[in-house]
């Protein structure tokens, strides 16, 4: 019989529950218990729409991110969080820089953030020093497992694996990660075993890293920890994903575990391979269902491939997503709005774990135990395939005509610049910020009420022209260079520009978890994409009438709308990419015809794009920086443009990102201490470039000294005169009273910073 079984959930609950819970708790709204009730009652439902699973997992709910719980688990929170919290506030304040507000607490740097592999998750990065030691602390996982059991469920704990976890941490002085194994592994085992004591049978333990170019050091590692680890009285299923294991097969199917998971979405075609290497008394447990997009499966294709495996190994297979069902929607039911084709066409995560069970059903009692089921399932992925709304031949035609002048500006950046200082003569270290302001309640009111209905469009555009004014009277007062109008009418960077566009859907609840709280509602890319009319236009030319600085067009680019969003799987995603790019090269154009002279193309999800292994990035950056220019580059000389990346470790692409030339770069840079810009020690970066001297997603307020001394560290690498100065990325996720303060000193800063240059 094949056993199914899940790699993780949704951690967020359906209506966000888990969010709001946490920001009452930060603003000290509600107490410590209250949100430890609002989780178990998350546990409760999450284990609950997994009951129809053999194994349902225990240990992959986090109140913030499940690398950060590992640390926990190990005792390896920074050093700097203060121990005589409590060891919830003590975990927000790594996460966060503080917890609630009403402990007494002094801030504190938040842990560094930076993508988990090539989704668009981040993760608090592991701290390491050469006298770190660990010990376990697994009451929590522990507790919920007993949690879980309690209610009748067969619990499968969930562990980051050790490799992985050192792996993904960063040493704070010139120490080895992996000479800290040896420490590391006898608090695994003594987990390990406490699980075995309190019941468990199964123990799930991701190494994603088998996914990745692996030194012989790190193979060696792997091996030394599982040589380990497989003397503790549980099974141990090693799970892997995001990618094909490539040169790490051999390895990942020897290594002496109960069992191994893959990916069998990404690496199809080495599912046969693993089979004839694994040991027969191994389980294979197969992610046959995406785990990281929102198509309906095709199940009758998927069971004419299982079927013949599972003839094979029988009771040895088991089924699963191919990852974590993190990374997407928790609840197809939800969605009363979308277009009913659109939503015969999609599987959140319930509905993904319904399509396995119905694989499990048809492999354990034949197909016609199913067949009304293969009917719907089989209509609805024709329906797709045939469907006019998904293609489109005008957007084809205009494909076919782009030419490779498309993506090349009139001239050098070397001799714009002339152009752009005489049409803007801005100060040494010019001040700016990314983009938004804070999204206020009385924003998200009016765009409630005006979507309700029940605020109509003349009204709803003048709320949102009064937010205009107050944001651009706020940063005249402020004092800084090149204003913003501060997004008011956006609800999302990515959805409100997919709202404009022919060939994206939207959900109400299609929320995932971004970070923490932070949670993205992905817009859908179902079919070709077209821009019917100007996107920004009027805001814009509304922003500048208000002021005599000159106010930054926002867009987003091409490859950031394209990685933030669910996009179709019948065509390749730089194809997507392309047809994205020149729809919003439409919106450049546009408002460079209008007078807008600093236009901002946002990429802050160039790098997520990324494959996992290097030999593969190439391709890659080909693709996705010639989509970037053709958006960007038919603009004349004294209209500058700026892009955003941030959390993109871009050091080891520095070479794309010249590449896109855009004039000015604004990256992310205050949470490793401009570590990021070692790169220019040795890359002679030819443009302009803003690195961010202040952490957005921490509440606490940077000193002038501290944005002084990280722009100083920056003038080592970058002549000043080709340095702007701003925070790290958007402010909306920031209330008014921490934004005021912080831009008051990063304007301060660059004050004082002229007057040095100066003297």
């Amino acid at each position: 019989m094949v056993t199914t079984h899940n790699l993780g959930f949704p951690r967020i609950g359906q209506r966000r529950e888990l969010k709001f819970a946490l920001e009452n708790y930060w603003r000290g709204d509600s107490a410590l218990n209250e949100l430890e009730q609002q989780a178990a009652e998350l546990r409760r439902q999450h284990w609950h729409q997994q009951s129809q699973l053999d194994w349902q997992p225990v240990g992959d709910f986090s109140f913030y991110d499940h690398v950060l719980d590992t640390s926990l688990l190990v005792g390896n929170l920074p050093k700097r969080t203060d121990k005589r919290l409590a060891e919830t506030d003590r975990y927000f304040q790594a996460a966060r820089g503080q917890s609630s507000k009403t402990l007494q607490q002094t801030p504190i740097a938040a842990a560094e953030m930076t993508k988990w592999f090539d989704t668009n998750y981040h993760y608090l990065v592991p701290e390491f020093d050469t006298d770190t030691q660990f010990e376990l602390n697994a009451e929590r996982l522990l507790s919920q497992y007993r949690e879980a059991v309690s209610q009748g469920h067969q619990a499968k704990p969930v562990l980051l694996g050790p490799v992985s976890y050192l792996w993904l941490g960063k040493s704070k002085d010139e120490s080895n990660k992996l000479d800290l194994l040896d420490a590391l592994l006898p608090v695994y085992e003594q987990c390990l075993i406490a699980l075995a004591e309190a019941g468990a049978e199964w123990v799930q333990i991701d190494e994603p890293i088998l996914a990745t170019e692996l030194d012989q050091h790190w193979q060696h590692a792997l091996s030394q920890a599982y040589f380990a680890l497989h003397k503790t009285p549980v099974k141990l299923l090693l799970t892997t994903y995001f990618g094909p294991l490539r040169e790490n097969l051999n390895l990942a199917c020897e290594l002496p575990t109960a069992g191994l998971h893959i990916d069998a979405v990404k690496a199809l075609d080495e599912v046969i391979k693993v089979i004839d290497w694994l040991p027969p008394h191994k389980i294979l447990s197969l992610g046959v269902i995406d785990g990281r997009n929102i198509w309906k499966a095709d199940l009758s294709k998927l069971l004419n491939w299982l079927e013949p495996i599972h003839r094979r190994l029988q009771d040895r297979l088991w089924l699963a997503p191919s990852c974590s069902l993190l990374h997407v929607p928790v609840d197809l039911e939800q969605e009363s709005g979308l277009d009913s084709d659109i939503t015969n066409w999609l599987a959140f995560a319930v509905q993904k774990l319904q399509e396995l069970a119905l694989l499990a059903d048809a492999l354990n009692h034949g197909r016609d135990s199913i067949q009304a089921d293969l009917t719907a399932n089989r209509q609805a992925i024709t329906s797709r395939q045939d469907s006019v709304k998904v293609h489109k031949a005008s957007v084809q035609q205009r494909l076919a005509a782009v030419t490779d002048s498309m993506s090349q500006r009139q001239n050098p950046y070397s001799q714009r610049i002339d152009a752009q200082q005489q049409r803007f003569p801005l100060p040494l270290f010019p001040t700016t910020t990314i983009g938004s302001f804070p999204q206020t309640t009385a924003i998200r009111q009016s765009r409630l009420l005006y979507r309700k209905g029940e605020l109509d469009l003349v009204s709803y555009r003048k709320a949102m022209q009064e937010q205009i004014q107050y944001a651009i009277k706020e940063q005249e007062t402020l004092g800084l260079d090149v204003l913003v109008h501060g997004e008011a009418e956006r609800n999302d960077m990515v959805e409100y520009f997919g709202e404009q566009l022919e060939g994206y859907a939207f959900t109400r609840f299609g929320w995932v978890q971004s970070y923490g709280s932070r949670c993205v509602k992905p817009p859908i890319i179902f079919g070709d994409i077209d821009r019917p009319k100007a996107m920004t236009l009027d805001w814009i030319n509304y922003a500048q009438s208000l002021t005599d600085k000159p106010v930054k067009g926002m867009l987003t680019g091409p490859v950031t709308m394209l990685n933030w969003s669910f996009v179709r799987d019948d065509q390749p995603r730089s194809q997507t990419c392309l047809q994205l790019a020149l729809a919003i090269r439409d919106e450049v154009l546009d408002l460079e015809k209008a007078g807008v002279g600093i236009i901002q193309i946002d990429e802050a999800a160039l790098r997520e794009g990324l494959p996992l292994r290097q030999q593969d990035w190439q391709h890659y950056l080909d693709w996705a920086v010639n989509c970037f220019r053709i958006t960007a580059n038919g603009v004349k000389d004294e209209t500058q443009i700026h892009t955003h990346m941030c959390y993109s470790e871009f050091n080891d692409i520095i070479e794309a990102i010249a590449a896109m030339d855009a004039d000015v770069i604004t990256i992310e840079t205050s949470r490793s201490d401009m570590e990021l810009l070692d790169v220019f020690n040795a890359f002679d970066y030819p443009n302009e470039i803003g690195p961010g001297v202040y952490d957005i997603h921490s509440p606490n307020i940077p000193s002038i000294a501290e944005m002084q001394k990280l722009m100083e560290m920056a003038a080592q690498r970058i002549p000043p005169e080709r340095l702007w100065v701003n925070p790290d990325c958007g402010l909306k996720t920031r209330q008014w009273a921490e934004v005021k303060p912080a831009l008051k000193a990063m304007v301060d800063a660059a004050r004082q910073l002229r007057q040095d240059a100066a003297a």
